[in-house]
């Protein structure tokens, strides 16, 4: 008897030494090194779940539904806001995370997170048009590309209710953070208009057929359209005259994340110079992290598009509030419509 309580309590001892070495992650697709987890589970000894999302919207909708099993989560810039103001996130641990010194000092403190509290820049991008210049052959400087007639059934648009409508509202000279009931109708009206010419609506999947040329032309996030470059040096990213988004994504721990010590512990192991230039120079995506500068790839560094000199004609998404609900309903609208 006695045998068998001691084998019990070693089990069940090592069954909880096991689960604090469990992690979760929640991060968009396409996003993350090829390597990047199965070195750190190598290095640090965890067992990694690793799951995607396509919007911030999907992420959101997971918490609040009460998820509580994901302990890093990967959300934009305004989404950053929303969750904070309710109550989804946890403080960071900075003790735990000493290479929170490498984030240049331009991503901290903004004001979706005013004290850099709650989260850690991760990558940044915009969203613009991804070309394929061996079918396209017209100079491309703007979104009205898009309703292009003779592109019919070679064109993608993300699949996403605020940033796909960010080429009707910009070619309108309209914000892309309207919350104006008009201009947003007005928007929806320009993509029911332009429907007819698309091939699909993804925020993922646009990657491969870009490179593969099922499609021609896609709106999307800068770092992919750069991934699709590099299986097909024919395809080109354009920032459109008429203004578009910059986004910066944050790593971030739920409130009721089960191992918020872990989390830590990746994210720290993130924000490593050298990981942090491996993963940006696999992924395209521009990196917030100062000390990776120095490990980075030449040719993405002086990548005007990657790394636009003036980001003027860029805008930040931002909460809306109470708006999202029409952005919500004008995108089921176009997709159904």
């Amino acid at each position: 008897m006695r045998i068998l309580f001691i084998t019990i309590l070693i089990f069940v001892l090592g069954c909880k030494t096991d689960s604090k070495k469990e992690l979760r992650i929640y991060n968009w697709a396409n996003y993350i090194g090829e390597s990047t987890i199965k070195d750190f589970e190598s290095e640090f000894g965890y067992k990694v779940t690793y799951d995607n999302f396509s919007s911030n919207e999907e992420l959101l909708a997971k918490l609040q539904a009460g998820a509580s099993g994901y302990d890093v989560i990967v959300p934009s810039d305004y989404m950053v806001d929303i969750m904070r103001e309710e109550n989804l996130l946890a403080p960071l641990d900075k003790a735990k995370i000493p290479n929170f010194k490498n984030i240049s000092e331009e991503y901290l403190n903004k004001p979706f997170d005013p004290e850099s509290k709650f989260c850690a820049p991760y990558h940044w991008g915009t969203v613009g048009l991804g070309i394929n210049t061996e079918h396209v052959k017209e100079e491309v400087t703007s979104w009205s590309i898009l309703w292009d007639p003779k592109y019919k059934g070679k064109i993608s648009i993300l699949d996403d209710p605020r940033s796909g409508f960010i080429p009707a509202l910009t070619l309108a000279g309209h914000s892309i953070n309207s919350t104006d009931k008009g201009q947003i109708d007005h928007a929806k009206r320009e993509m029911l208009k332009q429907k007819e010419l698309v091939f699909a609506y993804t925020s993922d999947q646009y990657i491969d057929m870009l490179g593969a040329g099922d499609i021609w032309i896609a709106q999307g996030y800068s770092g992919d359209i750069l991934q699709a470059k590099k299986e097909n040096p024919s395809i080109e990213l354009i920032l459109p005259k008429e203004g578009s988004e910059i986004a910066l994504d944050l790593l971030c721990v739920p409130l009721k994340a089960p191992n918020k010590d872990g989390a830590f512990e990746f994210i720290n192991y993130i924000l490593r110079a050298e990981v942090a230039a491996s993963i940006a120079n696999e992924i395209r995506y521009a990196t917030p992290n100062k000390a990776a500068k120095d490990f980075l790839d030449e040719n993405l560094v002086n990548d005007k598009n990657a790394y636009p000199d003036d980001l003027s004609s860029l805008t930040f998404l931002t909460d809306i509030g109470e708006a999202q609900e029409i952005y919500d309903t004008a995108w089921l609208e176009v997709k159904g419509g």
